[in-house]
């Protein structure tokens, strides 16, 4: 393998020759062999550092702390990163200490390296476009990474809301073909008062457009940036008109209305709005969850079970039961939502973690956020894709079901009055008779004037 020879405090190193990052990914990626998932594995947190060193470079130039060349050979290599290339280069691993530095770095040295490839000289020419003094000029870990996590989590959470805004148009419509379909609801797995199964599915779609509407309110906060505060908020090494600078561009770049943190001490260690996110989050995951937990349960048997619902079937169910089909697609959501329960529970516990002016877990929550985010909008579409916009339901065990069911009594109350229409119940329970019959026969009416009591 041909090599480069580069340095660093510690001492010299091999790198591979062709490689765009340097001596600090190296080390990063000896030290730690952890997870085995790459940076690379989240493209908008990638995306996310190459829009933030874009924004440094630009600031950078308009102060004239860079030369137009190398201003402009770095902005060519930042675009082509967000333009998805290089992305395997990001290769140091997600789980890392030193809060964040080893991504940081990475970004540094593929950009500089990009940025040398630009003006058509070799890699490890750093006396030319440096990793640290111009890629990472006027900027710190401490801003640089927690405000490519906030970018990264919003481009995530809007990826996540218009799947989700999707699964509620395909319940809705599920719903208005069903609209007029009678059923017996359910409390505690006993049954209750009658309702149509547009009712049910309706009501799925409510829930979650109320999630889409919590997740939105994460994107404020996420948008609040500590950069400029280069470390622990003093803003060392940055110079004046910097922050504004490079905010401006960051949201002319992104198209993100970015705003200055009001505090930047405060915001070197807060994370406040990754817990936020993180909640809304567990939120849709533990209401997606009871979803499919329903539709599961409502689809079971389906001669055993409750078989009021058909969901769309996908593949065999058993390697030794013939003719058994599953409900893998609710299945696979309800795994994510687990995986994403867990997932805020890391979020909490790093973020109370962290001590004095920086957290230095910013990586595992970055990671978990991101995760999940991606799971999430994964699942989401599937489940609409694979089940939901299949959804029958089999009227005729509904409707035998709604004419022997004593629930349906209940809306008598008012009529015939409590004592009279708890006779009819049990009557009908003990004869096995249909209820209207019951009602009969405990409360002078007709057959037909309450058959048609029950109906109304």
């Amino acid at each position: 393998m041909t090599v480069r020879i580069e340095r660093d405090s510690l001492g010299e190193r091999e790198v591979p020759a062709d490689a765009y990052w340097g001596i600090h990914t190296l080390r990063a990626r000896e030290n730690f062999p952890i997870s085995g998932t790459m940076l690379s594995a989240h493209p908008a947190l990638v995306n996310a550092l190459a829009a933030v060193k874009e924004a440094a470079a630009r600031a950078n130039g308009d102060l004239g702390l860079l030369p137009q060349a190398r201003r402009d050979a770095i902005v060519t290599a930042c675009r082509r990163i967000r333009a998805g290339e290089l992305h395997e280069q990001f290769c140091v691993d997600v789980v890392q200490g030193g809060a964040g530095t080893s991504s940081n770095m990475n970004a540094n040295e593929v950009i500089a390296n990009a940025a040398l490839e630009a003006l058509g000289t070799g890699f490890g020419r750093y006396d030319i476009v440096h990793p640290i003094d111009d890629v990472n000029g006027s900027q710190s870990t401490n801003d640089v990474y927690p405000t490519a996590i906030r970018l990264a989590v919003v481009t995530g959470l809007s990826g996540l809301v218009d799947e989700l805004a999707n699964l509620a148009d395909a319940f809705d419509e599920r719903g208005a073909a069903h609209r007029t379909v009678r059923k017996i609801g359910r409390t505690q797995l006993q049954d209750a008062v009658p309702m149509t199964v547009g009712d049910e599915l309706g009501a799925f779609a409510v829930a979650i457009r109320e999630d889409v509407a919590r997740l939105g309110e994460a994107v404020p906060l996420l948008l609040e940036c500590s950069l400029g505060g280069t470390a622990i908020g003093t803003g060392v090494t940055a110079p004046a008109g910097y922050r504004e600078a490079v905010l401006a561009h960051l949201r002319e770049i992104t198209g993100l209305p970015v705003v200055p943190a009001h505090h930047l001490f405060e915001a070197s260690w807060d994370a406040g709005g990754f817990l936020h996110a993180s909640g809304a989050l567990r939120r849709t995951a533990v209401k997606l969850s009871k979803i499919c937990n329903d539709l599961r349960l409502l689809a079971s048997g389906p001669q055993a079970g409750f078989g009021e619902l058909r969901l769309p079937p996908r593949q065999a169910g058993s390697s030794i039961m013939p003719g058994k089909v599953n409900p893998v697609i609710p299945e696979v959501v309800n795994q994510i939502a687990f995986a994403v329960m867990g997932a805020d529970l890391t979020v909490a516990v790093a973020a109370e973690g962290g001590q004095l002016q920086l957290n230095a877990f910013e990586p595992i929550i970055a990671h978990s956020l991101l995760q999940a985010l991606a799971w999430l909008t994964n699942g989401v579409r599937v489940l609409r894709e694979l089940c939901v916009e299949g959804i029958t339901a089999d009227e005729r065990i509904l409707a035998d079901r709604v004419a022997v069911s004593v629930g349906t009594v209940t809306a008598l109350v008012p009529t015939i009055g409590y004592e009279a229409a708890a006779a009819a119940a049990h009557r009908a329970l003990r004869t096995g008779t249909p209820i209207a019959d019951a009602v009969a026969a405990v409360s002078g009416m007709t057959r037909a004037e309450a058959a048609e009591l029950l109906v109304g």
